[in-house]
């Protein structure tokens, strides 16, 4: 089963009063325009090392920066726990829907046994060198990977709301992020065991995930399998409950078909096409309300109601699995994955886009289905949000 540990965090605990201003959203949310934005925030901004660019006056490349940075930072401005603890962790939206989980150290799997660390989607192809060579700079894990416990009541076992955090900041999209520090023996020793109770989902963060588990087997191959840092990686456990989830969908947009390609017409085999109205924010509330898997294309949306043969075709019944058997069939073209309608929506209206695919989020029930099958999703199923801030406390291999 799991095993859940508490670990010496690093913390910006001498800039408890400006932790706004130094945490991050994830790497990979990140473009080029936020990141000068946030490092202009403050010199000691996580994205400094999360997201590093070289020194060439220096001569450093953007990892040996990470390095020095870092550790410069050790020197007063990150300090750490004197004891291992673990990390309560609420975010809350702008509407007051919290999500309350706990930041602590995951034991990777050992290679070639079943594991009840359970991948979520299958993941599409990305090179894992940059952040594995990120690891091996920093020797840290500077963001959590986000996995969901299926024990039920796990959230009560580490409740901190009597409590005052020790951090506690919004970020741009007005949501808070609080941490909390929770050092009682009593109280680990209740949330591990809930924890190794029940597998883990990895919803997000799977591309780290198996980062680790490569830095793990390059340590064991250099210090002969002594136990290490590395045999473990910082997670953010949240309780797989309808409660602490925010389930969105990943949209798709379309585009590079040839000019005289008639979409709707390359869906017919697969999907009844009905349209639903023109293509403005009217049609899209009502769709939005009828929980409907649509296609927006030439300023129209239309319905797209599955045959039976694309739910034999695709083997469930996932949006991002139906739309998939008719995009394969398309000729030649781009995908671009797209975390809201608007930004689906936006593409079309400047024409970088084709047509898009509106999809629906899959239900936590569906979620917990596939975890019980030890089943992977297709790519780009689901978009869990809030997403937790680099920087609220960072976990040193060496501590």
């Amino acid at each position: 089963m799991p095993q859940f540990e508490p670990f010496r965090g690093l913390r910006y605990a001498a800039l408890s009063s400006q932790i706004g201003q130094v945490i991050a959203p994830p790497y990979d949310v990140i473009t080029s325009a936020e990141r000068v934005r946030l490092a202009s925030r403050h010199p000691a901004n996580a994205v400094l090392v999360e997201l590093p660019e070289p020194d060439l006056a220096a001569g450093m490349d953007r990892y040996a920066v990470a390095k020095a940075l870092f550790a410069r930072w050790q020197e007063g401005l990150l300090r750490s726990d004197p004891t291992p603890c673990l990390y309560p962790y609420r975010m809350t939206d702008a509407d007051g829907r919290s999500s309350t989980g706990v930041i602590g150290a995951l034991r990777l799997p050992e290679d070639g046994q079943e594991s009840d660390i359970l991948p979520h989607e299958q993941t599409m192809p990305k090179a894992k060198s940059d952040r594995l060579d990120l690891l091996r700079a920093t020797r840290a894990n500077l963001s959590p990977i986000w996995g969901l416990s299926m024990t039920a009541g796990l959230t009560a076992t580490f409740d901190p709301s009597d409590d005052k955090p020790v951090a506690d900041a919004y970020d741009d999209d007005g949501v808070r992020h609080q941490l909390w520090v929770l050092s009682d023996a009593d109280s680990i020793a209740a949330v591990t065991e809930a924890i190794g109770a029940s597998p883990v989902v990895i919803a997000d963060g799977h591309h780290r995930y198996e980062t680790a588990k490569a830095y793990r087997a390059e340590c064991r191959a250099a210090n002969g399998d002594a136990p290490s840092g590395a045999d473990l990686v910082m997670a953010l456990v949240v309780e797989l409950a309808e409660d602490q989830l925010t389930v969105g969908a990943i949209h798709r947009t379309i585009s590079g078909l040839p000019t005289d390609f008639d979409i709707v017409e390359g869906f017919a085999p697969w999907f009844d096409v009905v349209r639903a109205g023109s293509a403005d924010e009217r049609t899209y509330s009502a769709l939005a309300e009828s929980h409907s898997l649509s296609l927006v294309t030439g300023g129209n949306a239309y319905l797209l109601l599955p045959h039976a043969e694309t739910y034999d075709e695709a083997g469930n019944d996932l949006d991002s699995s139906l739309v998939a058997v008719a995009l394969s069939h398309l000729p030649p073209h781009e995908l671009t994955h797209r975390h809201s309608v608007a930004e689906a929506t936006d593409a079309l209206r400047d024409g970088t886009a084709q047509a898009a695919l509106l999809l629906r989020p899959v239900t936590v029930e569906q979620i917990s289905e596939w975890a019980a099958e030890r089943k992977r999703m297709t790519p780009k199923t689901t978009y869990f949000s809030p997403k937790p801030r680099t920087g609220m406390v960072f976990r040193s291999l060496d501590l």
